[in-house]
């Protein structure tokens, strides 16, 4: 049965116009319902959420503040500290443009220096003041001009005050919602082991020192090294001496900072810390004990020099000029350098922090290390300065048992030959117009090779080796001069030693240039007695080493081993053979030079055993006349070589006494510190 509704039009109409309105109702209840939400959610965004999500909406990534390494240690060969690493907290200061008011934190800056460092600093410390830390905090302002401008970056935490006392980081840690963006991070600094004088550093120009990795200086100098990309501008890295040779040993490994920042770089987390890895310890040949003996009797001696009551002493006063002094030990057998001292010395701990410039222009003639490079005293003006000699001088007569070792092998005399009267001057040249004399113009009648080197004759050097060497090899021909710095390179001398120090210097062969300006005869008659080649202290040490080893030139070398920061052996450093010349010349030749090295020489008789010596005053011209300058060549035990020593001491007059006496206290404070062993080894004193 069919209902009426359906028999009936209007109804029918009715009816759906109803349901489209119910259908209308609930769509835009719907809609309704919606738009409220979306109202609902914007809100939340707007007025709660949004500081969430604009941070959210700003966060670039991370961004990474790489930590300089702990530098490693250098240790002398007792395993005495003589640089080292002292780990200190500094506070640092962290920018955050957004939340920081300049008030503010001009206002944290006079709390930090009255509430903090001025109760609290360690005792003799240096604070900063309010204006310096607020420069140190980089935050926009130049106090000075009172201007506002931007920070130079804004993710590197900014230094403010380094080597916290214990009391300041207590007080700060305690305050650290008052003074938030300062944190506390341990660093470290550089320190050099002081003499007992507390005055200077211990092997000061040996041991070098590091400065501040920003200097033009140093990028210049490690500009092709392979871990130029690693160091930072907040390290220091060595600038001379072991520490620059041994660099990249002694400076370990980057750690790492990584931060959570902002699209403008603004730190919004926590860092985290890869800590770096600290460098390798150096243990170095250098035995304390002899070498603060030798750096005292460095300055000891040259007092003694210049006394006044020398003015009236013949052998004396020729050395109260003297004001620097140079001194190596090298043992024979593995070229150990167990000394390297120089006069004047001073306190390498002034390079930390940076040193200021009123210090720097008191030392700076003396910065480098005179024993293998230019270096000389500090004189009041540039007129005084150019009166004076640097520590580059002549050989002098320590040359002679090389030009008599040069003679024997060239056949130009025999080691019996005594043939050779010494009247004490010798005439050469066109007519006779040039004369050399022995010192005093002393006689020494008649001569063999080793008596020659004990009485130090100019007049036989001269005329049995200059000059027949010169005939040999061309007389006017650069083979002569050629020939002659070839024999003097097999001894180490017009070329590097091989030590691998930075900055070390060949020497200078001046006999060449000479001969080329004058004559090659008079270049040879002067070269033959060592008065035309200028040689470092290091290359006498080297060359002495190698007359004692009869013909062996080792490697000098300054560290012993290498261990890590656990103390794991990383490497030894071996000993060296550069050239072996023994076999160029005969045994007896070479026993005949040793057996003439017998000059006079001040201490050296009253050691416990023999010693082969040989003086040398080498004269030198600057302005406004000449001086003589003293250097000794000497090692020993002469039965059994062990030790080498040379000593330059410019100005010192002759080597007997300007130089000898410091050499003497070397092979005693060597003999002590090593149980005694040259005079084991010499067997006791005894006539050789």
């Amino acid at each position: 049965m069919k209902s009426p509704i359906l028999d009936d039009p209007r109804k029918q109409e009715v009816a759906k116009k109803k349901h489209l309105s119910v259908r209308i109702n609930i769509f835009f209840f719907v809609v309704f319902i919606l738009f409220s939400m979306l109202i609902v959610r914007l809100a939340m965004l707007q007025f709660v959420q949004a500081k969430e999500h604009k941070a959210a909406e700003n966060r670039n990534g991370t961004q990474t503040v790489q930590i300089a390494p702990i530098r490693g240690n250098i240790y002398d060969a007792t395993k005495s500290p003589i640089a080292y690493t002292i780990p200190m907290q500094s506070l640092f200061f962290r920018i955050d443009p957004a939340a920081q008011k300049l008030d503010d934190l001009i206002a944290m800056a006079e709390r930090l220096k009255t509430d903090v460092f001025d109760k609290y600093a360690k005792p003799g410390s240096k604070s900063p003041t309010p204006e310096e830390i607020v420069l140190a905090m980089d935050i926009g302002y130049d106090i000075h001009k009172n201007e506002v401008r931007k920070p130079s970056y804004y993710w590197v935490p900014r230094r403010i005050k380094a080597d916290l006392s214990n009391e300041e980081i207590a007080y700060l840690l305690e305050h650290r919602d008052e003074f938030q963006w300062f944190d506390v991070t341990e660093e470290s600094i550089r320190t050099y082991e002081m003499d007992d004088d507390g005055l200077t550093t211990i092997a000061t120009h040996l041991v070098g020192y590091t400065n501040s990795f920003t200097s033009p200086t140093a990028k210049e100098m490690y500009k092709d090294s392979p871990m130029i990309k690693e160091y930072l501008n907040t390290e220091t890295v060595g600038f001379d001496g072991i520490e620059r040779m041994y660099q990249d040993e002694l400076r370990g490994m980057n750690g790492s900072k990584v931060y959570p920042v902002d699209a403008t770089n603004k730190i919004i987390g926590r860092a985290e810390v890869t800590p770096p890895v600290k460098g390798n310890n150096l243990y170095l040949t250098i035995h304390k004990d002899v070498q603060k003996a030798t750096e005292r009797m460095l300055e000891d001696h040259l007092r003694y020099l210049r006394s006044p009551s020398h003015a009236g002493d013949p052998y004396l006063r020729t050395g109260m000029q003297a004001a620097s002094a140079f001194a190596v030990a090298m043992e024979v057998d593995t070229g150990r350098v167990v000394t390297m001292a120089n006069y004047p010395d001073y306190d390498a701990n002034a390079w930390t922090g940076g040193m200021p410039s009123s210090i720097y222009k008191e030392i700076e003639t003396f910065i480098p290390n005179g024993s293998i490079r230019t270096a000389k005293a500090k004189y009041p003006d540039a007129k005084e300065n150019a009166k004076h000699p640097s520590s580059i001088v002549f050989m002098g007569s320590t040359i002679k048992p090389l030009s008599v070792l040069i003679g024997l092998k060239e056949k130009f005399f025999n080691r019996y030959e005594k043939s050779y009267y010494d009247s004490g001057s010798f005439t050469f040249g066109r007519g006779g117009g040039s004369t050399i004399t022995n010192s005093g113009k002393t006689a020494y009648g008649y001569l063999d090779a080793a008596g020659a080197i004990e009485h130090s004759s100019n007049t036989f050097m001269s005329e049995r080796v200059g000059i027949p060497f010169w005939n040999k090899y061309g007389r006017e021909n650069p083979a002569v001069t050629a020939k002659w710095a070839e024999y003097l390179a097999k001894f180490g001398m017009g070329i590097k030693t091989g030590s691998g120090l930075p900055g070390e210097f060949a020497g200078a062969n001046d006999f060449i240039r000479n001969a080329e300006n004058d004559s090659y005869q008079s270049a040879m008659v002067y070269a033959s007695w060592g008065q035309n080649e200028k040689t470092t202290t290091l290359q006498l040490a080297q060359y002495t080493a190698t007359l004692a080893s009869r013909g062996k030139r080792m490697k000098p070398i300054f560290v012993d081993e290498i261990r890590n920061y656990q103390g794991d052996l990383v490497r030894k450093v071996e000993p060296e053979v550069l050239d072996d010349w023994g076999g160029e010349f005969a045994d007896e030749d070479w026993s005949t030079i040793i057996h003439g090295m017998k000059s006079g020489a001040e201490g050296i008789e009253e050691l416990p055993f023999n010693v082969a010596r040989k003086t040398g005053t080498s004269t030198q011209a600057v302005a406004g006349g000449s001086v003589e300058n003293a250097v000794f060549i000497a090692f020993a035990p002469v039965e059994n070589p062990k030790l080498a020593v040379a000593v330059v001491v410019p100005e010192g007059g002759f080597g007997r006494y300007g130089a000898s006496p410091i050499a003497a206290t070397i092979f005693q404070a060597y003999d002590a510190a090593y149980d005694n062993i040259l005079t084991k080894l010499g067997g006791g004193k005894k006539p050789w």
